[in-house]
């Protein structure tokens, strides 16, 4: 079984990310290829990157630092629950991509995004450029929630997007699940030097 990490980017008080990696980690879980973790950015609360070294060199002197590296190199692939600010995706997602280097390399990842008009897809064009740098290969399926609070139910509080966007999902895992499979020959073969 293949680790996936679903990261959510949201940091502000009152956030909906969390409801979105919820649904998202439902989905992971009908799939069965996966032990999923759930990574909120706004509980782990990740500095500021101000590491001394470049994050290429691996050579990290502070303890929050070293702990997001042994949880991001443990990966197979990710899903990026993203926001949209400002066209863009949220600040905090950039600095957790920017602390690290080698431990993204070589991984697939899945972009849920959500939103207004756009469904996020603004936000999730950005990140496809930016995880790209990293070596992270983002998937063209993902799963886009436009006007996303009229999926919240008004009983449970729960986030309740429907069919559709289940099979998007399905899809997107489908394709992610290649994906996690071919990159960890690559990474094998990469760190037999």
């Amino acid at each position: 079984m293949y680790k996936i990490k679903i990261i959510s980017s949201s940091v502000r008080e009152g956030r909906k990310g969390p409801f979105v990696a919820k649904w998202t980690e439902k989905q992971v879980v009908k799939n069965g290829n996966f032990s999923v973790e759930v990574i909120d950015l706004g509980e782990i609360d990740l500095p500021l990157s101000t590491e001394p070294n470049h994050p290429r060199a691996r050579k990290y002197e502070y303890e929050q630092t070293k702990k997001w590296s042994r949880i991001i190199e443990e990966a197979d692939a990710f899903i990026f629950v993203v926001a949209e600010y400002n066209h863009s995706f949220p600040a905090p997602l950039k600095n957790a991509l920017d602390c690290l280097a080698q431990e993204w390399e070589y991984k697939p990842a899945g972009i849920v995004s959500y939103g207004g008009v756009s469904g996020g897809t603004r936000s999730a064009h950005d990140l496809v450029g930016a995880l790209a740098t990293m070596k992270i290969v983002p998937l063209l399926e993902a799963v886009n929630f436009p006007f996303f609070a009229q999926y919240f139910n008004d009983d449970t509080g729960e986030f309740e997007p429907g069919e559709i966007s289940e099979k998007a999902a399905v899809t997107m895992l489908k394709e992610l699940t290649l994906w996690t499979k071919g990159l960890k020959v690559i990474r094998e073969e990469k760190a037999k030097g």
